[in-house]
């Protein structure tokens, strides 16, 4: 997926780039109005993720002038500015989504994902309360964790992290992925708080804790 990131502020955007570039995205970066504008033209995205307080040309302008150029690229609006009137504004002028900072990188992902299925029109996968893998079992509505049948008490953040592993059985997650996902942008990405979680949550699970594989300088996968 090819992705057009229109954020003037440098680290939310090396964040946000970051995160995405991890999912296997390519991610094209413009630190304004003008710049997103001359992206578009020469460029092909699948989706466009704008932020409304640019410098020079501001976000609902880049937006208006893209509809009026008969674009139909899907747009996710990004902004700390969260009323009603602003959401509603956003969408009138042709915005397809709208994403209120700080946001949950998990859900971030999902939106675009769920934007560019409805521009090519992919049917959705209905979700389902009980993960299992093995003898590993979580229900997220319950938030009941348990191995070969015996309950496993974890706290939040190792819950967290579990449903993200889980929920990307076979598929390769970034430290930074995980990083974003289970504790936000404002953690400073040099910690080691993801190596110190996933071997506790390891020891926790038993022998199911060996399906989490640690893939050196890359990050881990579940198999």
């Amino acid at each position: 997926m090819n992705i057009l990131l229109v954020e003037d502020e440098v680290r939310v955007a090396d964040f946000i780039r970051r995160g995405l570039s991890a999912e296997g995205w390519t991610v094209d970066h413009a630190s304004s109005g003008e710049e997103a504008l001359e992206h578009v033209t020469t460029g092909e995205y699948d989706v466009i993720l704008l932020d409304l307080m640019l410098p020079g040309i501001q976000g609902q302008d880049v937006c208006r002038k893209l509809r009026a150029r008969k674009s139909k690229i899907p747009i996710l609006m990004l902004t700390a500015l969260d009323s009603p009137e602003e959401r509603v504004e956003g969408l009138k002028i042709g915005a397809d989504d709208y994403l209120p900072k700080p946001f949950d990188f998990d859900e971030l992902i999902a939106r675009v994902e769920a934007l560019h299925r409805r521009a090519n029109n992919y049917a959705s996968d209905l979700g389902v309360s009980v993960i299992t893998c093995g003898t590993l079992s979580f229900d997220r509505r319950s938030l009941h964790v348990s191995v070969a049948g015996e309950e496993v008490q974890l706290s939040k953040k190792e819950r967290d992290l579990l449903l993200l592993f889980l929920t990307n059985v076979g598929r390769v997650l970034s430290r930074e992925r995980i990083l974003n996902s289970v504790w936000g942008m404002n953690e400073d990405p040099l910690t080691n708080v993801v190596d110190v979680y996933v071997g506790r949550l390891r020891r926790k699970i038993g022998s199911e804790g060996q399906r989490i594989v640690t893939l050196r300088n890359v990050g881990y996968r579940m198999s």
